[in-house]
């Protein structure tokens, strides 16, 4: 299943930049991501609770950054699963970053999301409107967070 979206953030560019690619920053704007854990520079584990229809789970994801390059593009894998392994997802996912002037930042990301198991037998029409909605709801939390207060506290704290 192919996912691609773009949103606009009133903010630099580097500041977008250095807010999405910190998990620990743009962890709270995921839908149901209920915890984040750096392993390293380019890894890093997260929980993240899902409801599709009657089915709700909680999904344990790696995550590793496979190519960056500041402060315009990245890509990365994501491989997890529910407990007890009733469900598989992988992703393979871009963004890219694109100045639209001094305080605007267009963000686009796509990712090709494969679902198998329990959670897999969801029609495609279904898996694409949860996703849809998902991404719509990161993208509000994420302007707040860039866009307000939090930008303000991180720039008077540098």
């Amino acid at each position: 299943m192919k996912i691609e979206e773009s949103f606009t953030v009133q903010a630099p560019i580097d500041r977008v930049w250095e807010f999405i690619t910190d998990p620990e920053q743009v962890g709270p704007c995921l839908p149901g991501c209920e915890e984040i854990e750096v392993l390293g520079p380019t890894t890093y584990k997260a929980r993240i609770k899902v409801a599709l229809g009657p089915i709700k789970t909680t999904f344990k994801v790696d995550v590793e950054v496979t190519e960056e390059r500041p402060p315009e593009f990245a890509a990365s894998v994501t491989r997890g699963e529910e407990g007890g392994k009733a469900s598989r997802v992988s992703a393979d996912s871009t963004l890219a970053l694109k100045a639209l002037d001094e305080s605007q930042t267009e963000v686009t990301y796509a990712s090709d999301v494969s679902v198998v198991g329990r959670l897999g037998k969801f029609g495609l029409g279904i898996m694409k409107k949860k996703a849809k909605s998902m991404g719509e709801e990161f993208a509000a939390k994420f302007r707040v967070r860039v866009e307000g207060d939090g930008a303000r506290a991180a720039e008077a704290s540098a």
